[in-house]
């Protein structure tokens, strides 16, 4: 649990409402957080989103987790609590974001269950929609695919005895029990995937339908 440490403070409302936000862009803000293992294509998939959203006039933004760690959180290793504060701030700018009426897309392993509920609390308790999408697959080909040969190493390190709190590896993934949205990306393209997605958003009203 994070400890609160600020005193003194006061929420203050500005004059410009959510609704005001939405009607400006001509769209409702929302998080579309991608969770999955290293090499199953999160970010791929999420920069697929972004491209086609904008491409259809809407304003859409990417957070992805390796590109945060360059930045706002890269004082955080990849331990169990540097990942759980990796995945609070992240939670919370995302928030921020879908608050601004962005449609933000955010992709990080996110490997612990009670760290995504946490993330989905805080909007639930903001009325902003979370929407989780888990892009399933096997290891076996995530470690096919290593495309940044971290699996490789992690199976060396572990095999000296070292290891390094991979996860999949030698730290735990755990999966979803209801998100909504499943992608098997070892079965289907990531502009099958990115169709899957607009659709989803389009069957929730975030999205208007495009005229057939």
């Amino acid at each position: 649990m994070t400890e609160v440490r600020a005193t003194n403070i006061t929420w203050h409302e500005g004059h410009v409402s959510r609704e005001d936000r939405q009607k400006l862009l001509n769209q409702k803000g929302a998080t579309i957080w991608f969770t999955g293992l290293s090499g199953s294509g999160k970010s791929t998939i999420a920069f697929t989103v972004e491209h086609a959203l904008v491409e259809r006039g809407h304003l859409a933004y990417v957070l992805d987790g390796d590109n945060i760690r360059h930045g706002l959180n890269k004082n955080l290793g990849f331990s169990a609590a540097d990942r759980e504060e990796n995945i609070r701030r992240i939670g919370e700018v995302a928030k921020l974001f879908a608050d601004a009426g962005v449609l933000t897309l955010t992709s990080f392993i996110s490997p612990y269950r009670k760290d995504r509920d946490q993330v989905r609390k805080i909007h639930a308790e903001a009325g902003l929609p979370f929407i989780e999408i888990y892009v399933e697959v096997p290891i076996e080909v995530c470690e096919q695919r290593d495309p940044k040969g971290l699996y490789k190493k992690a199976r060396a390190a572990l095999a000296e005895g070292k290891g390094m709190g991979f996860t999949g590896v030698d730290d735990p993934y755990e999966a979803p029990t209801s998100p909504e949205i499943v992608l098997r990306n070892d079965q289907i393209t990531p502009q099958e995937a990115a169709a899957q997605v607009l659709q989803y958003l389009e069957s929730k009203d975030l999205l208007p339908r495009l005229s057939k």
